[in-house]
């Protein structure tokens, strides 16, 4: 399964006729193989200039690489929500400008989401309702059959009516052409009674009666793409880029952004009315917001005040509790010194008395062997 967003930017003719596409092949987008191991779904937008006789088309196409190929799919729509809820944001915040270029900027936003499903022929899957249920309120879901050459008729047309039933049955809002133009109606009637389309794509071309055509080639035949017997192909183009490109574009300003919008402006703190069921201006309503900012903002300054202060006086309480105890250890270094001091000033002293003392016996001894050196002379 994959999904493919389609922002048509801008259609404009070149010289001032009336805006009209008679037949406009869509470029072959992510003709590069896709990875399948990417942990997290990526989304890929590609920009494309189309041009047909006199008008030309800016036609964004996104592709999600790597949708249903993780292990844990339970997340794989927030991508996609994500994505288009960023695209609602920069249109929104281009129309908050002060000096708004609405005619000149960029509608990135999502007009269209080609929702392919896998041929099995069983029905959908729970990711798919889960995914579907999530966009439907964000942008115009078209379900399209994926690889329709893969399963029989008449299993392609039981495989159809069991999806509608389905997303019927679930309460999954898809787009519906629309009826009430008298001359779309009857077009658009016949078109909401093939959904969901059944495509087949191909980026190869073949000989067909001295023409090159778009198919896929099998031993058995091709599979011709914009054949409307083979396929639903040209019946979903015609319906993108022809008939309904501009209610797509409305359905999505008026349906899909207002919500968002609302929903934004509602976040943002912005009201119609007040309690009192009162009208309140954008005015009124953005002063009280201000106020309460700023009373916000002084609240935070005042208690980042109190914190500082707080914390330099737990830092003052631990210099001075420092302070103290090294007064303390100073006090006991001098104490010990002191008595050590005194120690060693009492064993000096007590040195010095018998350095004295053997001094006095060492002459007590000398003048005593004196003595009796001289009574053993007189004797003889």
């Amino acid at each position: 399964m994959a999904l493919a967003s389609i922002s048509y930017a801008s259609a404009r003719p070149l010289s001032g006729n009336p805006l009209s596409w008679t037949h406009c092949s869509i470029p072959v987008f992510g003709s590069t193989p896709s990875p399948h191991n990417l942990p997290n779904v990526k989304l890929k937008a590609n920009t494309y200039e189309l041009q047909e006789s006199n008008v030309r088309l800016k036609l964004t196409v996104c592709d999600t690489i790597g949708y249903g190929d993780q292990v844990n799919k339970a997340d794989s729509y927030k991508a996609l929500v994500e994505y288009v809820d960023s695209q609602f944001e920069a249109y929104l915040q281009e129309e908050l400008k002060i000096q708004r270029a609405m005619a000149s900027a960029h509608d990135g936003r999502v007009h269209a989401c080609l929702y392919f499903i896998c041929p099995t022929g069983h029905g959908l899957k729970a990711m798919d309702l889960v995914c579907m249920k999530q966009l439907d309120t964000r942008v115009n879901i078209i379900p399209v059959i994926a690889k329709a050459d893969t399963i029989s008729k008449s299993e392609l047309s039981g495989f159809k009516e069991r999806i509608m039933d389905e997303l019927r049955r679930n309460n999954v809002s898809i787009y519906q052409f629309p009826m009430d133009d008298e001359t779309v109606s009857e077009t658009n009637a016949a078109m909401n009674g093939h959904l969901p389309f059944a495509v087949v794509g191909s980026t190869e071309f073949v000989k067909v009666a001295g023409k090159q055509v778009r198919a896929r080639q099998y031993p058995w035949g091709a599979v011709h793409i914009e054949n409307e017997a083979h396929c639903d192909f040209v019946k979903l183009r015609e319906m993108l880029i022809r008939t309904n490109m501009e209610d797509l574009r409305e359905q999505t300003h008026t349906r899909h952004y207002e919500l968002f919008r609302q929903r934004r402006l509602q976040q943002m703190g912005f009201v119609d009315v007040d309690s009192n069921n009162q009208p309140v201006s954008f005015q009124q309503t953005f002063e009280s917001k201000r106020s309460d900012h700023l009373a916000c903002l002084q609240a935070k300054e005042e208690e980042v005040r109190q914190m500082f202060v707080q914390r330099v006086k737990q830092k003052e309480n631990e210099l001075k509790d420092n302070e103290k105890e090294l007064h303390t250890k100073f006090d006991r270094l001098k104490r010990e010194h002191l008595e050590e001091k005194a120690q060693l000033e009492e064993a000096r002293r007590q040195l010095e008395e018998d350095c004295q003392e053997l001094q006095r016996r060492r002459l007590q001894m000398a003048n005593g062997s004196h003595t009796l050196t001289l009574g053993r002379g007189k004797k003889k």
